[in-house]
């Protein structure tokens, strides 16, 4: 059983959501092989002309964690130019009304919220089964997709080598980059230096699949992983490209983290 109507990929390979874990971890056995062909063949080429985006799922309040099927969720997907200027979020979105819904900062191209259930709790290595389909609505609404998307969850640092970073691009057709706090199972790598723009290789048996960037003088670094037609060393450039010297998240990603929880917020009559 599919949450998501699956579609053919390049190789005859059928993308989705399976919801029964033996499907899901076969899938992305298949996933891993495709994605290592898709970045050997048709590698994106990281460029400051790049349209950025991100997505986040905020869940309902107490339904957060691990979960539950049915669980209320809130997807948003946001996308943004890169700029060398430092973003002063608090301007951004300086007199932005919430009456119609979330914020939109003025230094964002477009953003998309939507609302659903997921259909599955969450397991280690099983994120898709709870995050894929809302994430794929949220990100296709887009009037025009990014060139690069920055999605919460690892890549080739996975137990499959197919993190949802590598499902959702392949879902998608779109090259991506996963943006985590920590590493899965890739060994933990030394600190960067302690300057913006410093990093460090994410090690998996002998291959580099991320990299740990910092991506503020003295904030903790952030791990930059391995996707969809993106390396190592991609994910390390979109992640710097994506980042301004005031804020330790990528600007694409904090803003669809904010957009997703000001969401559920209004639904939730959190704010008037």
């Amino acid at each position: 059983m599919s949450a998501t109507t699956p579609r053919s990929g390049s190789g005859g390979a059928v993308l989705g959501w399976p919801i029964d874990d033996a499907e899901l971890r076969a899938l992305q056995h298949q996933l891993a092989q495709r994605a290592d062909l898709a970045r050997a063949q048709d590698r994106v080429v990281v460029s400051g002309e790049m349209l950025l985006g991100g997505c986040f799922v905020a869940f309902a309040r107490g339904e957060a964690g691990p979960g539950h099927p049915g669980d209320r969720a809130w997807a948003a997907a946001v996308t943004w130019h890169p700029t060398e200027r430092i973003r002063d979020e608090g301007e951004a979105l300086r007199g932005r009304s919430h009456a119609r819904g979330p914020r939109v900062a003025r230094d964002t191209a477009e953003q998309v919220v939507v609302r659903d259930t997921v259909p599955a709790p969450y397991r280690a290595g099983l994120l898709a089964e709870r995050e894929g389909p809302i994430l794929e609505r949220a990100v296709g609404a887009l009037a025009t997709p990014p060139d690069v998307l920055l999605v919460d969850a690892t890549g080739v640092d996975h137990p499959r080598r197919a993190g949802l970073a590598i499902h959702l691009g392949a879902v998608l057709g779109v090259p991506t980059v996963g943006v985590t706090h920590r590493v899965l199972r890739a060994t933990q790598p030394a600190q960067p230096a302690r300057r913006r723009g410093s990093s460090a290789p994410v090690v998996l048996g002998d291959e580099v699949v991320g990299h740990l960037v910092r991506t503020r003088d003295d904030a903790k670094p952030v791990v930059a992983h391995a996707g969809w037609r993106t390396d190592a060393d991609d994910a390390r450039e979109v992640v710097l490209l994506a980042s301004t010297p005031a804020s330790r998240t990528p600007v694409p990603l904090g803003e669809a983290r904010r957009v997703a929880r000001e969401a559920r917020a209004i639904a939730s009559g959190e704010w008037g």
